[in-house]
């Protein structure tokens, strides 16, 4: 239980994966530290996802070390996160049920929860930059459509024999895609208003996402304009293999500032007999929905694949007030992770929405978290402008955090990425 008295050097505030597992570099580091969650246990957002929902990387890139991971769906990774918790005995430090206020103090920051205020010298975010399900506020009247966002649809067989209008471009979509080609929706129209790249493919979503071709690209030696070059001309020899020419994004893809979405394999197979709309919902009325282009449809059920936002609300800084995204919150962090607006303040996951390994992107970053706060680091206040990839986070690192890379760490980092199994995971940062 938290104690109103506490005095900490680090409130971590969330206990998804980033926030599991920056406590544990902070008690590596000998940091005084607790996290935070509001929910009744670890997990984060996975804790909200229905079951079907999966992960974008394969199992492998997912978790760290020896930590098993049973499989690649919402159930599996909270049992992976609890396996974090487990194995480096981190529940004793982990307030749950335990929503809070967070507000700037000389020196630090005051931790309001309904226990009574914690003061911590720093706080570490980690409640993602995507945490909030979002449907854009579109114009009601008399709506008789049913509405659920991908995360509230808990069984996708209820799709089974209904007409179904998908809304969006991103992962979201495309997964509620594939799930209603799965469950024998009677028709699907896809409403999107642009286009984003992925990988068309016919394996399933974790072997396709996997991120073990881009690393070795990485050590190769090329340039990320070489990278993005390499990629793009992959992805558009799968659009035309799978007949998708007609949704190739009109931009190049561009490793600093895209992400790279697997695709999904149904919704491929079955493109040609999903009906698609370039264009978004204005208003709904009645059973009717109408695009912004004009089309009138009458779908059982609209599915809103549009993502999500961030929810920066607990924290009492009103320069986030307006963040909504990953990408504007960058423009608000310096050194990678420090925010610009307010002193010890760290956002994780900004910047590593590119292509890379979740758990060991995190460590990574953990790590070096915990050093700058301990004084043997120093990660600077320069905004990193684009996305940091995959091995490229090390290279950003290590001059900012010497301690945790020592003489010889390309070498190690190189051989890593070189002879890692790509059914293996990587091994976990000390």
């Amino acid at each position: 239980m938290t104690q109103a008295s506490e005095s900490l050097d680090v409130a971590i505030v969330g206990a998804g994966i980033g926030g599991v597992i920056s406590l544990y570099y902070a008690q590596r580091a000998g940091l005084r530290a607790r996290v935070f969650e509001a929910q009744p246990g670890v997990g984060g957002l996975w804790r909200q996802l229905p079951a079907w929902q999966d992960i974008q990387i394969a199992a492998a890139d997912w978790t760290l070390g020896d930590i098993p991971l049973a499989g690649t769906f919402a159930p599996h990774i909270r049992a992976n996160i609890e396996a974090w918790v487990d194995r480096f005995d981190l529940a004793r430090d982990i307030s749950l049920n335990t929503p809070v206020r967070a507000s700037p103090r000389e020196g630090g920051w005051t931790i309001a929860t309904a226990g009574g205020e914690v003061t911590a010298s720093h706080l570490v975010a980690a409640t993602g930059a995507h945490n909030r399900p979002f449907i854009p506020p579109v114009q009601r009247n008399a709506s008789a459509v049913a509405e659920l966002h991908s995360s509230a649809l808990q069984d996708p067989q209820a799709l089974a024999g209904k007409s179904v209008l998908v809304v969006g471009a991103g992962a979201s979509a495309l997964d509620l895609l594939d799930l209603a080609v799965q469950h024998g929706a009677r028709e699907i129209a896809w409403a999107h208003r642009g286009l984003r790249w992925f990988t068309p493919t016919r394996k399933p979503k974790a072997v396709a996402g996997s991120v073990r071709d881009f690393s070795r690209l990485q050590a190769s030696g090329m340039t990320h304009a070489q990278q993005s070059a390499f990629i793009e001309a992959d992805l558009r020899g799968r659009y035309a293999k799978f007949g998708l020419q007609a949704i190739v994004p009109a931009f190049p893809f561009d490793v600093l500032h895209q992400q790279l979405i697997p695709g999904r394999h149904r919704m491929i197979e079955h493109f040609a007999a999903i009906r698609r709309i370039a264009a978004e919902v204005e208003h709904m009325q009645a059973d009717t929905v109408t695009l912004t282009d004009g089309t009138a449809l009458r779908p059982d059920v609209v599915l809103w694949g549009t993502g999500y936002t961030a929810d920066l609300s607990w924290l009492d800084v009103p320069a986030l007030a307006t963040v909504r995204s990953a990408t504007q919150l960058r423009e608000h962090c310096g050194g990678g992770f420090r925010s610009l607006d307010v002193p010890r303040l760290y956002f994780l996951a900004v910047g590593l929405d590119g292509l890379g390994s979740t758990s060991f992107a995190f460590a990574l970053s953990c790590r070096s978290i915990m050093s700058h706060i301990r004084g043997t680091a120093d990660l600077g206040l320069e905004p990193v402008k684009h996305n940091i990839n995959h091995f490229d986070l090390a290279t950003y690192l290590a001059p900012r955090d010497p301690a945790s890379f020592p003489a010889g760490w390309q070498k190690v980092y190189r051989d890593m990425q070189l002879t890692t199994p790509d059914d293996q995971p990587y091994p976990i940062p000390q």
